[in-house]
């Protein structure tokens, strides 16, 4: 224990005199959390601003614009005489898509004759764009339903008549995991700790590099007498202590105080977040491990860490991807915390039903056994090139 404490201790001397340590360790993630917590405060967008063209001007279509309005996402801000300068304001940035009624519209619904609207949407802004055009749609379609629901009731139908044949199958939905459809709930549980997991990839990888820089390494090792494992688990120690607190408090934060779902519990959250840091970790020296020069190793941290946002599966499904990518994805820690989060905490399931995913990140902390003997060769004879 002697040469581990010895070690430890100097990392704690080395980190006091170095404020870059403590804004990537401490400083950084609190800013993010606090960043995209407020930034997706109201769960959803609201009130995005659209355009709306009416030429029939009817009360008819009047009625259909006041309803449009009240749902939650949309707001109409403004009314263009043509569609030629609602597509222009869309273009310009000041609406998100236009509603187009055309003349005629009504005088179409009471000849019982199929009328047409038109709807354009900016997918440059994609939950922007998808909102309105759920709203648009749905209203559309209710107006539609409203419409021959008038028809059926004048021709002599019962109104139940009327809503058996517009609508046989009625459509019961429960979101599950989110029922609010809430968008924090949806990407802070992964964007968190796919930045802290950044954090800890270029501190490891930047930790090690220095001692090659400053060329202090060979001091470094005769502390631990000699011995790689104990030089590297001295090194880590501090730096695990305070990015499993940061983490913890996002843990905190997120499934104590703002009720995130969390069906496991927060002791098991906590239990899963302590793994991610130390697999993490392990994955940042078998970076260094790998390309043992501070600004490789640092490019290399950075590269993956980005990386693991795409292919984690948080925003766009593993098995739509191509085949290669969905095996590659296993080769990121953040790809197996997304798993064990959304079994745990969102489905409530045991860790026997999902232990592979618990091997799988564990497996991270034992990737430097892979490369201790490269490692120790380029912390002994490396030289530092700028």
């Amino acid at each position: 224990m002697a040469p581990l404490l010895a070690v430890a201790r100097r990392e704690c001397q080395r980190f006091a005199r170095r404020p870059l340590y403590w804004f990537c360790m401490i400083g950084a993630p609190l800013l993010c959390l606090v960043f995209f917590l407020t930034l997706m405060a109201s769960g959803l967008p609201d009130d995005l601003p659209l355009g709306l063209v009416d030429d029939d001007a009817t009360a008819t279509s009047r009625q259909l614009a006041r309803n449009l309005d009240a749902f939650q996402q949309t707001d109409i801000v403004a009314c263009f005489p043509t569609v030629t300068e609602a597509r222009r304001a869309m273009q310009r940035g000041e609406i998100y898509g236009f509603y187009y009624i055309p003349e005629g519209t009504t005088r179409t619904l009471q000849r019982q004759e199929q009328a047409r609207v038109s709807f354009y949407m900016n997918y440059s802004y994609l939950i922007a764009g998808s909102l309105l055009f759920r709203d648009m749609k749905t209203m559309s379609e209710l107006a539609s339903g409203a419409a021959m629901q008038q028809v059926m009731l004048a021709r002599g139908a019962t109104e139940r008549q009327a809503m058996a044949l517009l609508q046989p199958i009625v459509i019961d939905t429960h979101p599950l995991g989110n029922p609010w459809l809430n968008y924090s709930v949806y990407l802070n549980n992964t964007l968190l700790p796919g930045v802290l997991m950044l954090f800890i990839f270029m501190i490891t990888v930047h930790s090690l590099g220095i001692e090659i820089k400053e060329q202090t390494s060979r001091q470094w090792l005769s502390l631990a007498r000699g011995s790689l494992p104990v030089a590297l688990t001295g090194k880590l120690l501090p730096q695990t202590a305070v990015f499993f607190l940061v983490w913890a408090l996002i843990d905190v934060v997120m499934y104590g105080w703002l009720r995130f779902p969390c069906h496991c519990g927060l002791p098991v959250m906590l239990g899963v977040s302590l793994l991610g840091v130390v697999a993490a970790q392990g994955m940042g020296v078998f970076m260094f491990g790998v390309l043992p020069t501070l600004r490789l190793g640092l490019s290399f941290a950075s590269l993956w860490g980005v990386i693991s946002f795409s292919i984690s599966g948080m925003s766009f499904p593993v098995m739509a991807m191509h085949p290669v990518l969905q095996g590659l994805s296993y080769l990121f820690p953040l790809r197996h915390y997304f798993l064990l989060y959304v079994n745990f905490a969102l489905n409530g399931y045991g860790a026997a039903d999902i232990w592979p995913h618990l091997v799988g990140l564990a497996a991270f902390v034992l990737l430097p056994l892979v490369i201790l003997r490269r490692l120790k060769r380029a912390l002994l004879t490396a030289k530092y090139v700028p």
